[in-house]
């Protein structure tokens, strides 16, 4: 991503927290919670591989079309899971962002800023920052329940891992 190399470091360290998490996620008990959280940790990790800063790594020119692949088909599983929960509706945002964002990369091979079309990317910045304030807002009224839960059936925690994702991409898409 552009920007200075210190805050992409902070970005891959939240991106690949947040994606380790979202596989901890995956052992629940409940089919739906280890789906959403595979999704989720596809994007944790990619969006930590995509923050690393240029100076450091500069990717080899296959990779966005590899990631425009990848997250190309998951915005079509989000796509046709969405037909029976609207939360994957925000998963096919997601990843259509992804999908953006390495094409932009990889038309913009110097990494200079300005490279993306100001109209997408400022649609993408305003859900992604709507979505951050609301995140934000369900997480206040969260209370741990009775007994001991797992770490894969902690809402708080599932809450607080997109939080964090929402605002990791509002900082990927404000440095494109």
């Amino acid at each position: 991503m552009h920007g200075p190399a210190s805050s992409g470091w902070l970005l891959v360290a939240l991106c690949a927290a947040t994606g380790a998490y979202c596989l901890l996620r995956m052992r629940s008990s409940v089919e739906e919670q280890r789906r959403t959280a595979g999704g989720e940790a596809l994007m944790g990790f990619g969006m930590a591989a995509m923050a690393v800063p240029a100076a450091v790594f500069t990717p080899p020119s296959w990779a966005w079309p590899l990631y425009t692949a990848v997250f190309g088909g998951a915005a079509l599983r989000a796509l046709w899971a969405a037909r029976t929960s609207t939360h994957h509706l925000h998963h096919l945002v997601g990843a259509g962002a992804m999908v953006y964002m390495a094409v932009v990369m990889a038309a913009s091979p110097g990494h200079h800023g300005g490279a993306g079309v100001p109209v997408v990317t400022g649609a993408l910045l305003l859900y992604f920052a709507g979505y951050v304030l609301l995140s934000g807002v369900r997480l206040i009224p969260v209370t741990a329940g009775g007994g001991t839960v797992g770490w894969g059936d902690r809402p708080e925690l599932a809450r607080a891992c997109r939080l964090s994702m929402g605002i990791a991409m509002v900082a990927m898409l404000l440095t494109l």
